[in-house]
């Protein structure tokens, strides 16, 4: 599906082939997406990668085992330290390649709460490891939902 030149390309922007497919697949699959969210996600990423990462990949992979259980919950509010901790890991670029960013896990919790999987992806580019001004960042866009 993709060659060397374009496995190139994407790195350079600091996303990779899997990532890429996942978006498409679930926009095929399930509708989800359109082209402007996966623009303004892998924008958002690209900006960290070059900006914050100086376009330096970690190598580091996150295993899934490493990740909050789907059932955890802060101020009561399950999912959400999950959905924190990938949009961290996609920041820095180590997804595993069985995780996604915006899977059908997460995308009904944003719809739920009021945000869009680019408005999340930045307020934790905003927040950095703040994680009370996220969630309370969240639940104020729950109450205006």
């Amino acid at each position: 599906m993709f060659d060397a030149k374009d496995s190139a390309f994407l790195a350079g922007s600091g996303c990779t082939t899997q990532e890429l497919f996942d978006f498409v697949d679930d926009c095929l699959g399930y509708g989800d997406f359109d082209f402007e969210t996966v623009l303004e996600v892998t924008a958002i990423r690209r900006e960290y990668f070059l900006n914050v990462m100086h376009g330096k990949p970690s190598g580091r992979v996150v295993q899934m085992s490493e990740l909050p259980a789907k059932s955890a919950m802060v101020d009561g509010i399950a999912w959400l330290p999950r959905l924190i901790a990938k949009a961290r890991i996609k920041l820095r670029g180590e997804m595993n390649p069985d995780l996604m960013y915006g899977c059908a896990g997460d995308r009904p919790f944003l719809r739920e709460h009021g945000m869009t999987l680019p408005q999340f992806l930045q307020l934790v580019r905003d927040k950095g490891d703040d994680n009370r001004a996220i969630v309370e960042a969240v639940k104020k866009a729950a109450v205006r939902n």
